[in-house]
C-alpha cells in the first residue's frame, strides 16, 4: 500500500498561502488567490517556480533550476518484485574505474559546480542508454507497477495533516496528471517557466503529451515521466541500481578530462548533431535541427568515450543521491572515494524540500535558457516529481 505523506514543502506554503511567495532564481512574484482555486492547486502540484537565465559564474547567490518542482506526496519504495531473471549486462557497458576531476570546467558552471574536486570511482557497468519504452513496459507486464503520474493524490491521508477544516479539492484536481512542456508561439520572458509547462491530467509514460497521444511507434525511445520512485523500483527489479553523481559525471566524460560536454570542447552547433537539444529559439522555435522536437530514439547520436549514448540531452537522468548545493565543498583538498552523495538535501532557495540529483539535460536545453547537456551541470527535484523530459538510466556493480 502506498504511503501518501504531505511534503513538507506543502506545510510550508500553507503557512505563507496568504502573502507573496518568491520564486526562486528568476526573482518573480505569483499571487496566491483563494477566489481561483489556486489553494486547492498547492495541495496537489505545488508548482515552485524557475529558470535558468544566462549562465553566471561563481559569484552567483541564487541556485537554478530549470524545470518546475511538482511536489505531490511522498512515496515508499516496494521491495516484494521479484527481480527479471532475465536481465544481465546486456546492453550495458563497463566503464573502467579511476580517478577524474569533478566539478566546473568554464564560466558557465553554476556556483553549486565548484569547487573543481578529485574523485576515486570503481569499475561499474552501465546502460548504453536511456531505458526505454519497451524496456519499461516489460517491467510494467510483469510487475503491474503503477508509476507516480498515474496515481490519484489520497486525500483522506493528506487532510490528517492539514489543518482542521481544510476544505477537499475537486476530485478532478486529485486526479493524476504530470508535467507537459506545451510551445508558446511567439518570444516569451524567460523568467517564468509556467508559460510553458502545464500540469496535464491523464499525461504519463504510456502518453507523454497527455490524453491523445501513446508510444506506438516510440518504443525506442527514452521512457518519461517516471519519478525517482519509478526509476528505482525499475532497478530493483532489474537487478541494478541508479548511478551516483559522481559515477555519472564520471561515465558522461568519456575518458576525457576537464572536458565541457560528453565529446569534448567543440561546440554543441558545430558538425553534425551531437545531442538531442532545443535548436532555434526557445520556446517558440525549434528548427529540428538534430532530427526531433522532442525525445529521439536513443543511439541515435554519437557515442562518448566509453561508448554511451545520450549522456547530453534527450531527457534529465534521475541520480541516486540527494541533493545538496554545498555538497562539493566538503570535499576539497583530498580524493573522494566511490562518493555517495551527501546524507541530506538542501537547496537555499527551497530549504524545506528534499531534492534528488538530475544529469544530462534534455530536448529542451538551450544556451538561453538550460546548459544541461555539459558534463558538470547539476539539476535537482523532488523525488516524486516526473515529466515529459525526465527519464534515467542504470548501472551495475562488478
Amino acid at each position: 500500500m502506498v504511503n501518501v505523506q504531505l511534503t513538507k514543502r506543502l506545510l510550508k506554503e500553507l503557512l505563507n498561502i496568504l502573502s507573496y511567495h518568491f520564486l526562486h532564481d528568476c526573482q518573480y512574484r505569483m499571487r496566491i488567490n483563494f477566489d481561483s482555486m489556486k489553494l486547492y492547486y498547492l495541495l496537489i502540484l505545488i508548482v515552485v517556480i524557475s529558470c535558468q537565465q544566462n549562465p553566471k559564474a561563481i559569484e552567483q547567490a541564487d541556485g537554478h533550476s530549470c524545470t518546475p518542482i511538482n511536489s505531490r506526496f511522498s512515496t515508499e519504495i516496494d521491495q516484494g518484485f521479484h527481480q527479471d531473471p532475465n536481465q544481465s549486462t546486456l546492453n550495458m557497458v563497463l566503464i573502467p574505474g579511476g580517478n577524474f576531476n569533478m566539478g566546473a570546467d568554464d564560466e558557465r558552471a553554476w556556483r553549486d559546480e565548484y569547487p573543481k574536486h578529485n574523485v576515486q570511482v570503481d569499475s561499474f557497468w552501465m546502460d548504453i542508454h536511456e531505458v526505454t519504452n519497451a524496456q519499461f513496459s516489460s517491467f510494467i507486464e510483469a510487475t503491474n507497477y503503477v508509476t507516480t503520474a498515474e496515481k490519484s493524490v489520497e486525500w483522506d491521508e493528506i487532510k490528517k495533516e492539514l489543518p482542521p477544516g481544510t476544505p477537499r479539492p475537486m476530485d478532478s484536481q486529485l486526479a493524476p496528471a504530470s508535467l507537459v512542456f506545451v510551445a508558446s508561439e511567439n518570444k516569451l520572458p524567460l523568467d517564468n517557466v509556467s508559460l510553458w509547462w502545464r500540469w496535464k491530467q491523464g499525461a504519463n509514460w504510456r502518453q507523454p503529451e497527455g490524453p491523445g497521444s501513446n508510444i506506438i511507434g516510440k518504443e525506442n525511445h527514452p521512457v518519461v515521466h517516471v519519478s525517482w520512485f519509478d526509476a528505482v523500483e525499475y532497478c530493483n527489479w532489474a537487478g541494478k541500481r541508479l548511478p551516483t553523481e559522481a559515477e555519472w559525471e564520471y561515465a558522461s566524460r568519456g575518458g576525457l578530462q576537464n572536458k565541457a560536454y560528453s565529446w569534448g570542447d567543440e561546440n554543441l552547433l558545430d558538425g553534425m548533431p551531437r545531442a538531442n537539444t532545443w535548436e532555434g529559439n526557445f520556446p517558440y522555435q525549434n528548427n529540428q535541427r538534430d532530427g526531433y522536437y522532442l525525445s529521439a530514439p536513443v543511439r541515435n547520436y554519437a557515442s562518448n568515450g566509453y561508448g554511451l549514448y545520450d549522456m547530453s540531452g534527450n531527457v534529465w537522468e534521475w541520480c541516486a543521491d540527494w541533493y545538496h548545493e554545498n555538497y562539493y565543498k566538503t570535499l576539497i583538498n583530498k580524493t573522494a572515494i566511490n562518493p555517495k552523495g551527501p546524507e541530506t538535501s538542501y537547496d537555499s532557495n527551497e530549504p524545506y524540500t528534499n531534492k534528488r540529483v538530475t544529469r544530462g539535460g534534455s530536448f529542451l536545453c538551450h544556451k538561453s535558457y538550460c546548459s544541461g547537456y555539459r558534463n558538470s551541470m547539476r539539476m535537482k527535484t523532488t523525488p516524486d516529481t516526473g515529466s515529459i523530459h525526465t527519464g534515467f538510466r542504470a548501472v551495475k556493480d562488478l
